[in-house]
């Protein structure tokens, strides 16, 4: 007779360390040619303020030369300021939107 090898193995499971993913806030910045009334069309079309908080961010770009629009993972960050951007040159204003690291 012939002998068989009944050595055990061990299942080791994998441990899946996910980090939360980094954040970026989306902000526009101040222009003298853009309008306001683009601003706070863009604001909720994009990026679904109510007409309240699209026109209290609206003002705060005016007043204060920027605004944060959203605070959103990278690739949607990006994805949504280039949303806003094209929307923008669509419509021939030069609006620019800034991505930034949030700590």
């Amino acid at each position: 007779m012939a002998s068989t090898d009944t050595s055990v193995k061990e299942k080791t499971k994998a441990k899946l360390d996910l980090a939360k993913p980094s954040l970026f806030s989306v902000i526009y910045m101040n222009d003298n040619v853009t309008t306001m009334e683009f601003v706070v069309a863009s604001l909720m079309a994009i990026f679904n303020h109510s007409e309240d908080s699209a026109n209290a961010l609206c003002m705060q770009v005016h007043e204060e030369g920027s605004a944060v629009a959203a605070v959103l993972p990278y690739e949607l960050a990006e994805q949504k300021g280039v949303e806003a951007t094209i929307m923008a040159r669509n419509a021939g204003f030069p609006l620019l939107i800034k991505l930034e690291a949030t700590l």
